[in-house]
């Protein structure tokens, strides 16, 4: 067989595994069909989730099938304003032996997992949130001097509720980008919900099963990264990113009126990514314009920040990306 042949197969027996995984998760978490989408395509692209949304929307429970569906090793941690870094690192200790000599142990935290969730991280304190910089961009933790790597994978979903502001405080821009995708809950359809009552409040509930283990979800990692991708979609990737970003030659008016900064290179790496994970969710071989309008916004949405102005307008970021989504792409799909 050709390399070319080899990788069709390839991807034909991640598109059967992945939607085993798919069904698994969605057997649980009932209905949010793009959610798990999303969701599904960071981690193959390998890449941290921001799950927002209101309580009470199985965010968590999300997690938490997820980790099962994949085979991963996960840990959950609780963020709180008094959480502090070795809570999440590890710290080392002084052991006395039986000899009488001292010696410093190195305790592991939770972050040495595979599946990490940060439930609610924005009410833990910035000097907290830092900790995580270095894992999520790294995929190692430096504590006491020592570089100490992290589980292969590793991945990290933090869930964060947008009403809630006493208590909590902002992510910091530097942290917002190390996440590959912003997935947005909402609350569900009428009925969606029908079918979550029904599914959840019996005697008998769905449960995930599992369909990957670790050494098969990095081979998949490694498959998306291999994928062809075409001229016209890098270019529509370029031509979205680009336009994004106000004071760019590229941009439209409205953009840099509406915005006071916009995406960097990473999104554009993402964005690549993601798409060719998506395609893959849906059975093909190559992205097409379409991965792109329908990834775009997780990938964008909190890489740009609106201005005064826009905000006093009522203007929302995925308005903003909507309209330069329909500039850029729709007379692509035309030609």
């Amino acid at each position: 067989m050709s390399a070319d042949e080899i990788l069709v197969t390839q991807v034909q027996e991640l598109a059967a595994r992945l939607v085993a995984a798919r069904t698994s998760v969605e057997q649980r978490f009932v209905g949010q069909h793009e959610v798990v989408e999303q969701v599904l395509a960071a981690v193959l692209a390998g890449g941290h989730v921001l799950l927002v949304g209101q309580p009470g929307l199985g965010k968590t429970m999300l997690v938490e099938t997820l980790a099962r569906a994949l085979g991963l090793d996960s840990q959950r941690i609780q963020f709180t304003p008094d959480l502090m870094p070795a809570d999440i690192l590890g710290s080392e200790v002084l052991d006395v032996l039986p000899d009488g000599t001292r010696s410093f142990r190195f305790i592991e935290g939770p972050v040495f997992t595979q599946l990490l969730m940060a439930d609610e991280i924005n009410r833990a304190s910035p000097r907290t949130q830092s900790a995580l910089l270095q894992a999520m961009q790294e995929r190692e933790v430096t504590v006491s001097g020592q570089h100490r790597p992290l589980g292969r994978p590793f991945h990290v979903l933090a869930t964060q509720n947008p009403i809630e502001q006493e208590g909590t405080y902002p992510l910091p821009e530097a942290q917002l980008d190390r996440f590959l995708l912003q997935v947005d809950v909402d609350y569900p359809t009428r009925e969606t919900e029908r079918d979550i009552l029904l599914a959840t409040t019996g005697l008998e509930q769905g449960d995930a099963h599992q369909a990957f283990d670790s050494e098969s979800l990095i081979a998949a990692q490694r498959l998306i990264r291999q994928m062809p991708v075409g001229e016209t979609v890098l270019d529509a990737i370029l031509d979205l990113v680009r336009a994004c970003r106000p004071g760019s030659d590229e941009a439209a008016g409205f953009v840099s009126e509406s915005l006071i900064w916009g995406p960097g290179p990473r999104a554009a790496q993402a964005l690549m990514l993601v798409t060719r994970a998506r395609a893959v969710l849906n059975g093909r071989f190559a992205p097409t314009l379409e991965d792109v309008e329908v990834m775009a916004p997780p990938v964008l949405r909190h890489r740009m920040a609106l201005s005064f102005a826009a905000r006093a307008r009522g203007d929302t970021v995925d308005a903003v990306i909507s309209q330069v989504v329909g500039q850029r792409l729709n007379g692509q799909k035309a030609a």
